[in-house]
């Protein structure tokens, strides 16, 4: 009784953990349908939402098979961005979410945490996937990036291999409040930084992302928000001579 209980309470655990990589495989497609919905406000520049979910949905299931028998059939024509994205980045998280539902962790510290860790290892490698490599000796923009994304996705899959081999702690508590809120102001920064303009979007981002903390006093929050909005309104335009526009477009017309 006792082993049928910790069996089935394993295979539980197992299967959150599948479930979440399996999101974490297509958090990158879920981010950009987001940035996409901006556009329909005028927020931002890039495709729309139908067109994101269409790219995305095909390359996941038609483009990406297509291109994995192209090339044993000896094909040469260029993959997309959308279709890199799922060769590289999702196809191998999702393999990863089939196998951890027949594996036994030991450590989901460690197991997670190197998957996690292996993530960002294979964004790293598709995002340089455009760049330019080496040619003979000299190193091109996209060496670098994926040698050191390489040697990420070596150490990570070990980590994770050591939370299937040896013992350590479950699952700590987190709390998501805090990435959360972090998150969404960065996300807002980015898509009201030109209607706004940096001196509204800075100001209110800090104040987003303080809401990440019980412990926030609003009063200390202001007064550090209105310093560092000060602080990047002479840093941006002025020291570092980026054209930001300062003030919301409708003050300014």
């Amino acid at each position: 009784m006792a082993d049928t209980m910790g069996h089935s309470a394993t295979a539980t655990r197992n299967t959150s953990v599948a479930i979440g990589f399996c999101l974490l495989a297509i958090a990158p497609q879920i981010f950009e349908f987001i940035w996409s919905i901006g556009t329909i406000f005028g927020w931002g520049a890039g495709r729309g939402p139908l067109q994101v979910v269409t790219g995305h949905a095909t390359a996941l299931l038609a483009g990406a098979p297509s291109a994995i028998f192209g090339s044993f059939g000896g094909g040469t024509k260029k993959a997309s961005s959308d279709v890199l994205l799922a060769l590289i980045y999702s196809y191998p998280l999702f393999a990863v979410a089939i196998l951890t539902l027949f594996m036994t962790i030991r450590s989901a510290q460690d197991y997670v945490g190197g998957v996690i860790l292996m993530a960002l290892a294979l964004f790293a490698l598709w995002a340089s996937s455009d760049l330019q490599g080496m040619r003979g000796f000299s190193f091109g923009a996209g060496t670098a990036p994926r040698m050191f994304g390489g040697l990420l996705v070596a150490l990570s899959a070990g980590i994770a291999l050591t939370g299937l081999l040896t013992d350590g702690p479950a699952m700590a508590h987190y709390s998501w409040r805090g990435p959360l809120f972090v998150m969404v102001a960065i996300l807002f920064f980015a898509l009201a930084i030109r209607p706004l303009g940096l001196v509204v979007t800075a100001f209110v981002s800090f104040m987003i992302a303080a809401l990440g903390s019980h412990e926030t006093r609003w009063l200390e929050a202001a007064i550090v928000g209105a310093c560092l909005t000060l602080g990047c309104a002479i840093l941006f335009p002025y020291v570092l001579g980026l054209p930001m526009p300062m003030f919301p477009r409708f003050l300014v017309q």
